[in-house]
């Protein structure tokens, strides 16, 4: 599995470089890629069947917990098979889409990454490498979401939904943190197994609101749900790929992958209803007021990913069970109109639906195609999605005091659908031909098949659903519950309750269909309702934070060195006050040396007058002069103290220091006359106030004998085994601490360059 993963990012390296030097049939080649893993994947059916589950780990970070762990089951089998056969169709309809795009080698090289790192995500058993894959996804999808750069609208949409989505999985990775620290692992299938651990644990409740957020972004619920629509900005293809078969059912994996463990605690199963529901009404009422048909399948694809959270928030063997064939359904008929929705756009160049009609004469294989779709989104017989409607309409009636309410919003958003599904797939074909649209282009092979064989196979697999229940659906749906639902698929099971009401469904959805007349007028009239929508308020928020920040950062960041050193210490004094009011903690007893000797007061003395006289000088020298006189009376404490390598390099360090500035100095111009004096005495107070606090506390330190002996002996005993010096002071500046040495020195070198461009302006003005 790890090789399938490793073998997409190394193909998406080599097509990146390669991929324009081999033309049209490299993206031909590239194709037989998500080919070849379809089959691998498929070859895994048999001994997927036999054990359950296959494992495969390689150690990565053991002291973090981080393996390369993967896990290869049911449900991870439903999502490889659809991400590399939907890929497959993909790849080798946007050949012929794309065909002559001058950048078509990094459209590949972007959706084979984008491949590889979904087949990572739902194969991964570690919660960091998962969420590793999981914002590959989210940059991956930023790229191909904004393909067309050149379009100001495809990169914010881009951008909004790489927001979303990203800082959803940010959030998403406290939650993973928070439960592998709870379950004391990261692997998933051992974390699936501490149920009690969990449910007594105090972060139950952040942990199940992380993983809500994350999943609520990345499959697009309400109130995140407005980054779909903006993402219809990419080419067609990749709408394809990102929104029917994979990203946005990356939030639907995850939350059915821990259904089993948060199942019934704490309003898991209640959020979900909650969102799920108002997500599946919400996107399936805005899907029939659009005129554009991938704005249509957007809001459609939200409301399908609604019913999809409703349904693992039902959570019985039943609803998992619709669940999971309700993915393999909306993967067929909504990639099949995806790709009929690009045809149509090349054949005549247009995506608007009040400009198409009577397309059936000029594109007969498309217009079945389209009918093959839109059956199976209606849940017509013998469609796979007419299983798919049972099964959700069968799992619905199973709650107890919400049956009937959710029964109910199921049918009224199935209405919706079935009527934009016949609008998307049926409505070009029929009526009059507009004489008003440009010329027809011809279709290609590779335009028309990919949709007409997604059709035929939700029709195939409706007629004989026992294979695909047997071998695919009730090995995952024992793996999320481990019970086996008691409902099976059935071509014909009577006329019972479920069928009488997925029978008048149909009607209702058709006579919808047949009386309503898409307009602009609905799109105008929705657009009213844009102040009290979630994009609105989150676009406010944006709006308030960048202005706050605005604020802030030319409040602090005013352009005075002065007013920086000012900010910085008054902070640091306002943290060390809150550690001082805590009091000092001291097992040892004050003692105040005595025996100081004449060399020790007289050199602190001129240290004090040095200091003195720094401060109150009106040249620059003296000061620099009196700074480097403190410098060297400190030199001389080192040696008091036994400590000459360190006075050694202070010494060198000071004298270095002095003759810069001086240096320096001696080029810039004189001092200003003007004084404020409110800004001396507020320096005066934060310089006093700082220094009187690290006062206090090195004398703490000092004289009760708390100093941490194990550092120093850890340098001594380490210096030479380790570093192999003998000076440990040296060795600890260039080895231990060589990074934090490092930036000293670059920081150095940058204000020397700064000083130095300075005077070379300066010098110029002159001359």
């Amino acid at each position: 599995m790890l090789t399938a993963i490793v073998v997409c990012f190394t193909t998406a390296l080599i097509f990146a470089f390669a991929g324009k030097y081999l033309g049209q049939m490299g993206t031909y080649l590239i194709s037989l890629l998500p080919a070849g893993l379809f089959l691998y994947f498929l070859s895994l059916q048999s001994e997927l069947v036999s054990s359950g589950e296959i494992l495969l780990n390689y150690s990565w970070i053991e002291s973090l917990g981080i393996d390369l762990s993967f896990r290869l089951d049911g449900m991870a089998q439903i999502f490889a098979l659809l991400i590399c056969g939907i890929g497959f169709l993909v790849y080798i309809y946007a050949a012929e889409y794309l065909k002559n795009h001058r950048h078509i080698d990094r459209f590949y090289g972007y959706l084979t990454v984008f491949m590889g790192s979904m087949l990572g995500l739902v194969l991964s058993n570690n919660l960091i490498t998962l969420f590793i894959f999981w914002e590959l996804t989210s940059i991956t999808s930023f790229f191909l979401i904004g393909f067309n750069h050149r379009d100001l609208l495809a990169r914010k949409a881009a951008l909004t939904a790489l927001t979303l989505t990203g800082g959803g999985g940010l959030i998403m990775l406290v939650g993973f943190i928070m439960m592998g620290q709870v379950a004391g692992t990261y692997t998933i299938s051992e974390i699936l197994q501490s149920g009690d651990v969990f449910a007594d644990s105090i972060y139950l409740g952040l942990i199940i609101l992380a993983l809500l957020v994350g999943c609520f972004t990345k499959s697009a619920q309400f109130p995140f749900h407005f980054w779909l629509p903006d993402a219809m900005r990419a080419p067609t293809p990749i709408s394809t790929y990102l929104h029917s078969a994979t990203m946005v059912k990356a939030g639907v994996y995850l939350l059915a992958r821990f259904s089993p463990l948060f199942d019934g605690e704490l309003y898991w199963n209640e959020a979900l209803l909650l969102f799920g529901g108002i997500t599946m009404l919400y996107g399936a009422i805005n899907s029939i007021f659009k005129t554009d048909l991938k704005a249509i399948l957007a809001y459609t694809t939200i409301s399908a990913l609604g019913i999809m959270v409703l349904m693992i928030g039902i959570g019985s063997s039943t609803a998992i069970l619709a669940l999971l064939l309700f993915i393999v359904v909306h993967a067929l008929y909504k990639a099949g109109l995806f790709l009929l929705t690009g045809a149509l756009d090349h054949l005549t160049g247009t995506r608007e639906i009040t400009r198409l009609s009577g397309l059936r004469t000029k594109s007969g294989i498309l217009f079945v195609a389209g009918i093959l779709a839109a059956v199976s989104s209606a849940g017509i017989i013998p469609a796979l999605g007419y299983h798919g409607k049972h099964l959700i309409y069968a799992a619905a009636m199973e709650t107890d005091l919400l049956s009937f309410l959710i029964l109910s919003l199921i049918v009224a958003a199935n209405l919706f659908i079935i009527c934009a599904g016949f609008l998307v797939g049926i409505k070009p074909f029929t009526g009059r031909p507009n004489s008003g649209n440009a010329p027809l282009h011809p279709t290609s092979l590779l335009l028309w098949a990919p949709p007409l064989l997604l059709g035929v196979l939700g029709m195939v697999a409706g007629i004989f659903p026992s294979y695909l229940e047997a071998h695919l659906l009730i090995p995952a749906q024992t793996g999320i519950t481990s019970v086996e639902s008691t409902a099976h698929l059935h071509l014909w099971s009577g006329f019972d309750p479920v069928f009488w009401m997925s029978f008048f469904t149909v009607l209702g959805g058709v006579g919808l269909y047949l009386l309503f007349r898409p307009s602009h007028r609905y799109s105008n009239q929705l657009k009213s309702l844009e102040k009290i929508s979630s994009r609105y308020l989150l676009e406010q928020i944006i709006r308030g934070t960048k202005n706050f920040f605005y604020f802030i950062t030319h409040l602090l960041q005013n352009g005075y060195l002065r007013y920086y050193t000012a900010v910085i210490l008054t902070f640091l004094i306002f943290l060390i006050g809150l550690r001082m009011n805590l009091g000092f903690v001291s097992d040892h007893q004050m003692s105040f040396p005595v025996d100081f000797t004449f060399n020790e007061i007289a050199t602190v003395a001129i240290m004090v007058i040095s200091i003195f006289l720094a401060v109150f000088t009106s040249s620059r020298i003296v000061a620099v002069a009196s700074l480097g006189g403190v410098g060297m009376c400190i030199c001389l404490l080192f040696v008091y103290y036994s400590a000459p390598d360190l006075a050694m390099t202070q010494f060198t360090i000071d004298t270095l220091t002095v003759v810069l500035f001086v240096l320096l100095l001696k080029k810039l111009p004189t001092y200003l006359t003007k004084v404020d004096t409110g800004l001396n005495w507020r320096d005066l107070v934060i310089s006093c106030t700082f220094g009187a606090m690290i006062s206090v506390i090195a004398m703490e330190i000092l004289l009760t004998g708390s100093v941490v002996e194990g550092i120093s002996s850890y340098y001594a005993e380490n210096a030479y085994q380790l570093a192999k010096g003998k000076n440990v002071v040296n060795v600890i500046l260039v080895d231990f601490r060589g990074v934090d040495t490092l930036i000293e020195i670059t920081v150095l070198a940058v204000a020397g360059l700064g000083v130095f461009s300075l005077i070379r302006l300066h010098m110029s003005v002159d001359s």
